[in-house]
């Protein structure tokens, strides 16, 4: 069973710092990430999510190669090739991959205009490697599935990095 975590951030760029981060994590098998979108908030209200599969696009290119293919035993690539993008492409747009699309348009309502909230749907993790990764960057914890323990550990981490971003900007003490 997968755990939603959705966290906001005050940019998008950092948003996109800690999804490329987990990404990396992924790649040692510290993480296994079912899917991870970063929604911002622009300056008029309008929500826009920033996917990490354009399904439209590899709809497109998965049936244009079978358009084409299949236009070649029919003797007509051009044609076979055009019907497979397009259906490719209605057949992307209508699939919903991963965390649903107007849910995240929901959550991303609470978050101010300019800021960004990732959401990462995780299959499994190895946790004190992955909070130990992501607490130098902030952010708020907006919703989560995760048990109360691991929850509390993830809003530690993040605070953390609060704590000693505010240390560091009040200089030496005295």
């Amino acid at each position: 069973m997968s755990d939603l975590v959705v966290i906001a951030y005050h940019s998008e760029q950092q948003a996109e710092e800690v999804r490329k981060r987990l990404l990396d994590l992924q790649k040692e098998y510290v993480i296994s990430i079912a899917d991870a979108v970063i929604a911002t908030k622009t300056p008029s209200g309008e929500i826009k999510l920033n996917q990490l599969v354009n399904l439209k696009v590899s709809g497109a290119l998965s049936g244009s190669f079978w358009g084409l293919l299949i236009g070649l035993v029919f003797l007509n690539p051009l044609v076979g090739v055009a019907i497979g993008a397009a259906s490719g492409v209605l057949s992307g747009a209508l699939s919903d991959y991963g965390i649903n699309d107007q849910f995240m348009k929901d959550v991303a309502t609470s978050i101010e205009p300019g800021d960004a909230a990732l959401f990462i749907l995780v299959r499994q993790m190895t946790e004190t490697k992955v909070l130990a990764a992501i607490e130098g960057f902030g952010g708020k914890v907006l919703k989560t599935s995760l048990d109360d323990s691991k929850e509390q550990a993830l809003r530690a981490a993040l605070a953390r990095a609060v704590t000693s971003d505010t240390l560091a900007d009040d200089g030496p003490t005295k």
